[in-house]
């Protein structure tokens, strides 16, 4: 659909989605003097994500804290993320260092508890307008860029959100991206997932506990309420059986893990639900008049827990990069730019999950590091500061790490 160039923007924002994404960047954005419309497809305002690893990653605590959710979350019962690995040479565990600080953490949280909680936020935040029931059907362009969007409303019309900047914060399947003709590069994963929450699921030290069987995985996070949820992500040759028996499936999995936390004496409060199909996406951050956000932007393979922390941090990103321009004090294209290139130290990280979800054991420098990390604390502490997502790959598997990974071994080997 295309516009006058000259029509006046009815917000400085616009925002597709009103998740994680979604409403932080809605509320750090309008924080900043930026009118902003949240418009969100489903009309529940307690609506929440299902399939969801319910961590946030340890990168995105600043976000938190800079959202004003920290205290929430702790009344909440949200559990700081603390975990252990497995590993064929051992348990990789992470601790303080003697008299050092704290390890950096964030919190594991079911989304039943954290949406509900950052959409009212949301919602009260001066400048948003929460619009429920809104399900965004295009984009609106005027002079080679985008320049709003139309939108389906709660009483089956239709209406237009014109916007100095429209935000894709919906999810991989985004309307926004696909309505811009956004480019989508998809990566194969070659293992599928199920998980189900359990209550009264005792785990080692109270911690997540995350198992590399290679090329398996598996993971125990606990969260609030007492809440442990438990998943597991198979190679796909082990599909058909899993197809054919999900339950059974499931439990044997479970049982067979080293150290297997005991789930025949829980109480499974959920259905085992899962995905036998979870391709990682990317798109280009940016485009004229337009950003994307969370998984619109960027699609990680569950196995690492990554995309709440990403939503969030990304969320920050923008609203820090292009505030100023959208409100009438700069150039927004300019702005954008800032932004792609702050999003762009994410693709590393997902050039690297995307070769491991092709269901391969470690390569050779994965296997020096973690097989120190079991043997060796500091590693294991650089462990944590690469699983928190607070390192890149490139730091993660430095020569002066790997150096010393080698060093490691073969003094163990000794």
């Amino acid at each position: 659909m295309t516009m006058p160039q000259d029509a006046a923007p009815e917000y400085d924002v616009v925002i597709g989605g009103a998740s994680l994404a979604g409403c932080a960047a809605a509320i750090l954005l309008a924080r900043r003097g930026v009118r902003v419309a949240l418009l969100e497809r489903r009309s529940d305002p307690s609506a929440y994500k299902v399939l969801c690893t319910h961590s946030i990653t340890a990168n995105a605590y600043p976000v938190l804290d800079e959202l004003g959710l920290v205290p929430a979350l702790e009344e909440a019962g949200a559990v700081r993320n603390d975990a252990r690995w497995w590993t064929r040479w051992g348990w990789i565990e992470p601790k303080p260092a003697p008299g050092g600080p704290p390890l950096p953490y964030a919190y594991n949280v079911r989304r039943s508890t954290l949406d509900p909680l950052i959409r009212s936020k949301a919602a009260e935040t001066p400048g948003v307008d929460l619009l429920l029931g809104h399900q965004v059907a295009g984009v609106v362009r005027a002079g080679g860029r985008i320049v709003g969007v139309t939108a389906s409303s709660p009483n089956g019309g239709e209406r237009e959100f014109r916007a100095r900047l429209v935000v894709g914060a919906d999810g991989k399947d985004s309307a926004v991206a696909k309505c811009a003709e956004v480019a989508t590069r998809r990566f194969e994963n070659s293992r599928f997932g199920y998980l189900a929450h359990f209550r009264n699921l005792p785990l080692h030290g109270g911690i997540g506990q995350t198992w590399f069987l290679e090329p398996d995985m598996a993971y125990a996070f606990p969260n609030d309420d007492g809440v442990t949820v438990l998943a597991v992500l198979p190679d796909k040759k082990k599909l058909p059986a899993f197809r054919e028996d999900r339950e059974g499936s499931f439990l044997e999995f479970v049982r067979g893990l080293p150290e297997a936390p005991p789930i025949d004496s829980a109480e499974r409060v959920s259905k085992i639900i899962g995905t036998v199909d979870h391709p990682l996406h990317s798109r280009r951050p940016t485009a004229p008049g337009l950003a994307l956000i969370g998984d619109a932007a960027l699609t990680g393979d569950p196995l690492w827990g990554v995309g709440c922390g990403w939503a969030l941090q990304s969320a920050q990103w923008l609203a820090e990069a292009v505030a100023p321009a959208v409100a009438g004090r700069g150039g927004v294209d300019r702005a954008l730019a800032v932004y792609a290139r702050r999003h762009r130290r994410l693709t590393a990280h997902q050039l690297m999950a995307a070769d491991f979800a092709r269901s391969r054991p470690f390569n050779p420098a994965e296997r020096l590091v973690f097989a120190a990390a079991a043997r060796d604390a500091d590693l294991a502490r650089h462990m944590h500061r690469f699983a928190s997502r607070l390192i890149g790959p490139a730091r993660f598997l430095n020569p002066a790490v790997l150096a010393k990974s080698a060093y490691v071994n073969l003094t163990h080997r000794g």
